[in-house]
């Protein structure tokens, strides 16, 4: 089989919530030597990014999301242990936390996932999160990234506030800061101050590893 179809058979699985089919998918990729990472940005991430299209179209409720996303969890358990090797030298910290007042871990619980399978040390601080507790974690861990998420128009609001607490606490220079969920955009972004704001899980985990690799050249 080709690796084009492993591939499609991981997107399937995650399409059609098919636990048993993500794990026979992954471990034949695994047993045929491809690119674990190959395996989880082409397969995985594209599959769960199908589901994400068709909840928005409607088609998929958030049942199926949760669902697709605990199928690619099973996905991923197979194919971490490949990646260890690659990721040994840990990339850097990142706390991440999905805001005050927002309950949806969704798109984090994947990011996070996604940034511990690229080698980065991941605080995941939960849900409805309050300023404080963010600041608190920035200055207790020092990570080199803070990533927040919210999927409510009434908590990006609170994005706004940490950014700006952590500036009169003197935190915000020593910090890279992501934004993600639905809701947000660039502009949004630009207008308190973050540093990006994610499009999707895969294109935020990747522009992570630009900046610390970037950092990494510079030293």
């Amino acid at each position: 089989m080709s690796a084009e179809k492993y591939l499609e058979s991981l997107r399937e699985s995650i399409v059609n919530l098919d636990f048993g089919a993500v794990v026979k998918a992954a471990e034949e990729a695994m047993a045929e030597g491809l690119d674990p990472n190959l395996v989880i940005n082409e397969g995985m991430v594209p599959g769960m990014a199908i589901v994400g299209e068709k909840f928005e179209r409607g088609e998929y409720f958030l049942s199926e999301l949760v669902v697709a996303a605990e199928v690619m969890k099973e996905g991923l358990k197979v194919v971490t242990p490949y990646l260890k090797g690659d990721s040994a030298q840990k990339l850097g910290k990142v706390v991440i936390a999905t805001v005050e007042g927002d309950h949806h871990d969704l798109g984090k619980n994947i990011v996070s996932s996604l940034l511990r399978v690229q080698g980065f040390e991941v605080v995941d601080l939960g849900v409805d999160v309050p300023t404080e507790r963010i600041i608190a974690a920035v200055r207790e861990h020092q990570p080199a990234i803070l990533g927040m998420s919210a999927l409510l128009t009434l908590t990006m609001p609170k994005m706004g506030e940490v950014i700006t607490t952590l500036k009169e606490t003197s935190l915000r220079g020593k910090v890279k800061v992501i934004l993600g969920g639905t809701p947000v955009t660039d502009e949004f972004a630009q207008s308190i101050g973050a540093d990006h704001r994610a499009a999707n899980a895969l294109e935020g985990v990747k522009k992570c590893v630009e900046w610390v690799t970037s950092q990494e050249r510079r030293n």
